[in-house]
């Protein structure tokens, strides 16, 4: 009889744990990406497309604690013609990170592709209006959001694409390369409290252009700039190798700056950073592929974890995080599948790979 009770009490003690190990197996698959993680983790929007697609809603809500604009607070939104700010968009993205506790990342204040053309003319005449209308148009724009916005992606790809060179933009070439420093002290000016970025593509696998923008930071420091962030867009391509990356991370991290990897994706094909120019390596996707994509997602966290200090960490950032929004696929004319979502809005083994990144 003895012997009946201690067996019975085993097979209830294992039936318990073997009940509380699935009820934790389900609770983990209900959690999002932000349960797994140390650190922001954001995804890029349109607010219009979000107030009415309610399933992209729910991926937001569910994942991030951190949201960016992809083109609703460029300049060419806010500003389209001369003497007339067109708020509401930016308005509504505000009240939306507000209403749903999200933080706002501003992007972008000083980008080339991002200059109206009414501005790109009358600057190519008059380049002390060019400075001026810097000045009045930024703090004009970071003064209304003030406590709002909590950081700014203050210029935007201001080197070239390859090598460590300034991009000659109407903004270098009218107002010399302190138009950066000068974008940055009068955004500081505006909200001292928000934090200030550099952003630009192919850090992670351009040497040369790399250590150009860190010879920029270390200027603009020096010289007192109010720069605090530097953002990498991490438009990863799954040739780059590891150990790159990883190097090129700890360099960024070496600045002491706070590191943003501002619009993550990651690439099957290739291409030659213009628009249209794709090359169609793989004319459809396979498990295999679906699988190494999820790896180099795995590594893409594990590295930001493992060589930038936590102080440092101001997040993760997806650009257009589904495969059936993402942006790669019309600027470069190909059909590829970068993104943690697939175009049916279903989470991919990309998701998941990230996800153990964040966690182990």
């Amino acid at each position: 009889m003895q012997k009946t009770a201690e067996a019975y009490s085993k097979l209830m003690i294992l039936s318990l744990i073997f009940f509380i190990g699935c009820v934790s197996e389900q609770s983990e698959e209900k959690k999002g990406l932000k349960d797994f993680s140390s650190f922001p983790i954001g995804g890029a929007v349109e607010i219009r497309q979000v107030l009415q697609d309610t399933a992209l809603e729910a991926i937001i809500f569910e994942n991030f604690t951190s949201i960016t604009a992809t083109s609703d607070m460029k300049m060419y939104a806010i500003a389209p013609e001369e003497g007339n700010y067109k708020w509401d968009r930016a308005d509504s993205l505000v009240a939306f990170s507000q209403r749903n506790d999200l933080r706002l990342f501003g992007h972008t204040l000083v980008w080339h592709s991002g200059t109206p053309r009414w501005v790109f003319q009358k600057g190519t005449e008059d380049s002390l209006w060019l400075g001026d209308f810097l000045k009045t148009y930024i703090q004009d724009y970071v003064g209304r959001y003030k406590g709002k916005v909590a950081a700014w992606d203050v210029v935007n790809e201001g080197f070239d694409t390859q090598g460590g060179e300034y991009r000659k933009t109407l903004w270098y070439n009218k107002l010399g390369k302190e138009y950066i420093a000068n974008a940055f002290r009068y955004a500081h000016e505006a909200d001292p409290e928000a934090d200030l970025f550099y952003n630009d593509f192919n850090l992670e696998r351009d040497t040369a252009k790399l250590n150009g923008v860190l010879k920029m930071i270390e200027e603009l420091k020096a010289d007192d700039v109010p720069i605090t962030g530097l953002g990498v867009q991490m438009h990863l391509r799954m040739d780059i190798p590891d150990s790159l990356i990883r190097e090129s991370v700890r360099k960024m991290a070496a600045t002491g700056l706070k590191i943003h990897f501002s619009e993550l994706d990651i690439i099957f094909n290739t291409h030659d950073d213009t628009r249209g120019g794709g090359e169609q390596l793989y004319s459809s996707v396979t498990p295999k592929m679906l699988e190494q994509q999820a790896q180099k997602y795995e590594m893409v966290a594990k590295i930001y974890r493992e060589e930038v200090p936590v102080s440092q960490q101001f997040g993760i950032t997806f650009w257009d995080f589904t495969d059936r929004d993402t942006w790669i696929n019309p600027f470069f004319d190909l059909k590829d599948w970068p993104t943690i979502y697939d175009e049916k809005l279903e989470p991919k083994p990309a998701y998941f790979g990230f996800r153990k990144g964040l966690s182990e």
